[in-house]
Formats: structure tokens, C-alpha cells, sequence
């Protein structure tokens, strides 16, 4: 019996653009993985919280507010930016909800919104350290 091609296994679920019809689909697999993507509006979401922590400045933000709220004038010494600039990046983070204000007085103080922007840069970063370090222990061993 001839193995089905993957673009007859795959016209009862709507079909793709395939560029090799060589290999077999398993198409429980494919239904299970569609049906655990996030809709589109999660989707754009998502893609703009990464896009925004792609910044190397707004990730230094966020970086110096993982364990302490600090005003622009701090932040701005912390990253070595000028505070127009980090101002005009917590604009965005904010905008995001990654960030949140509050005012004391005159000054406003930055803090990451909450433990989820907390644990999203914590893991990234003990991922990076733990790749960096398989890494150097792989070049030294």
C-alpha cells in the first residue's frame, strides 16, 4: 500500500502550502498543535512584549527593576542613558504593562508591573546563564 502524500493527509484540515510532499504527517499531531496556538489578537500580544525586550536599553530597564522600584533620574544612571531617553522607553514599557508607576510627590518611581514580567525576564536570563555556561565548560573541558 503507498504512503499517503502530506498533502492528502493534511486537505481534511485546511491544507498548507507545502514545499516537500515526501515525508508523512501525523495529523493528530498537527490538530493538537494548532489547537494550542494562542488566538491572534495573544498572538500580537506576545510578539510585541519580545519585540520590546529585544531593545538592549529596555532590557537593561527592565533589568534594573527586577528586584527594586527606582525614579528616572536613578534608572537613567543605572543604564547609562539620558533620562529623556529612558523616559521615552518606559513610555513603552508602560504601555505594555510591563512596567508600572507610582508618584511620590514630584517623582515617579518604576517598578515591573508583577511577578509574571519578573519570572519572563528571570527565566530568559537563567537560560542564557545556563547556555553560556554549558558553553564555556565545553571550550575549558
Amino acid at each position: 500500500m503507498a504512503r499517503p502524500r502530506k498533502a492528502d493527509q493534511l486537505a481534511d484540515i485546511g491544507g498548507l502550502d507545502l514545499a516537500c510532499d515526501d515525508r508523512v504527517v501525523h495529523v493528530e499531531a498537527v490538530l493538537a498543535a494548532r489547537g494550542a496556538l494562542p488566538g491572534p489578537d495573544v498572538l500580537t500580544g506576545l510578539a510585541e512584549v519580545f519585540a520590546a525586550l529585544g531593545d538592549p536599553t529596555r532590557l537593561r530597564i527592565v533589568a534594573a527593576l527586577a528586584d527594586r522600584e527606582l525614579c528616572v533620574c536613578d534608572l537613567a544612571a543605572a543604564v547609562g542613558q539620558s533620562e529623556s531617553a529612558v523616559s521615552h522607553h518606559l513610555r513603552l514599557l508602560r504601555t505594555l504593562g510591563l512596567v508600572r508607576s507610582r508618584r511620590d510627590g514630584r517623582l515617579a518611581y518604576y517598578a515591573l508591573d508583577d511577578g509574571h514580567v519578573a519570572g519572563l525576564y528571570g527565566q530568559a536570563l537563567g537560560h542564557v546563564r545556563h547556555r553560556h555556561h554549558h558553553r564555556t565548560e565545553g571550550h575549558h573541558g
